[in-house]
């Protein structure tokens, strides 16, 4: 997706994020995020999408920790300037390289990883509150791949080491809704991973919405149809909290 398709993006999932949380009891727990009330989680949002504008006009800054969300009136408005803001500054830099984790890239970088993280966590929004969660295939397929080429970059075990569990010796993922496809490959050094339908050890058959909320560990692995190594799919799982 180009710039201007990840803002308007990001500014409609922002708002059905917002849809999602507008009435509900700030202090229903998250299920998909421990010890996260609902009222954490959209502080979370709010506050990611300030932190990554402010990276972008003037540089890095501490990683914030979750903080609550004052007046839930107020929340919709709250979480669309925050987006507003991100995707306008954004725009605004055009060319201009900016930080990231993974080095100096386009500040295109942060409108993406702000509408996956806000993506996912929508889901988590709609787990707290019981209410549908729906996505549109392009962006739950950005949103797997996006995560595959962070867990395949070396920063990544550095950031989190748990995801180091993933190294192996050759054992294969396959992601696949009949459209779209995914194979893992766990290598000694870490993971690779290409758009190939090629067999594999194990496959994760389903719609990408399912394939999303499976990989992301929202939803069991039972909600997407299972054929091979089951064992490794688990392990996989297991060591991909993000």
């Amino acid at each position: 997706m180009d710039t201007t398709r990840l803002a308007e993006a990001l500014l409609d999932r922002t708002a059905a994020f917002a849809t999602t949380v507008t009435g509900a009891d700030p202090a229903t727990r998250v299920p998909t995020c421990p010890d996260w009330p609902l009222r954490v989680l959209v502080g979370h949002i709010g506050q990611a999408h300030r932190w990554s504008a402010g990276i972008v006009r003037s540089g890095p800054s501490p990683v914030p920790d979750p903080h609550d969300a004052d007046a839930p009136e107020n929340w919709a408005d709250w979480l669309r300037q925050g987006a507003e803001d991100l995707a306008k500054t954004v725009l605004d830099a055009g060319e201009t390289p900016v930080w990231t984790f993974f080095g100096e890239q386009h500040a295109r970088f942060w409108l993406r990883r702000m509408l996956n993280d806000t993506t996912v966590h929508h889901a988590d929004a709609a787990l707290a509150t019981g209410t549908a969660f729906e996505v549109v295939p392009d962006l739950a397929e950005d949103v797997i791949t996006e995560w595959l080429e962070m867990l395949a970059n070396p920063i990544t075990a550095g950031l989190k080491p748990d995801f180091a569990q993933l190294h192996g010796t050759g054992q294969t993922l396959r992601l696949t809704d009949g459209d779209r496809t995914w194979r893992i490959t766990r290598e000694p050094d870490g993971i690779t991973w290409t758009r190939d339908g090629a067999d594999a050890d194990v496959t994760l058959a389903g719609p990408v919405r399912d394939l999303l909320l499976v990989l992301t560990r929202r939803r069991p692995l039972d909600d997407v149809t299972l054929t091979g190594d089951r064992a490794l799919a688990e392990h996989w799982l297991a060591h991909t909290a993000a």
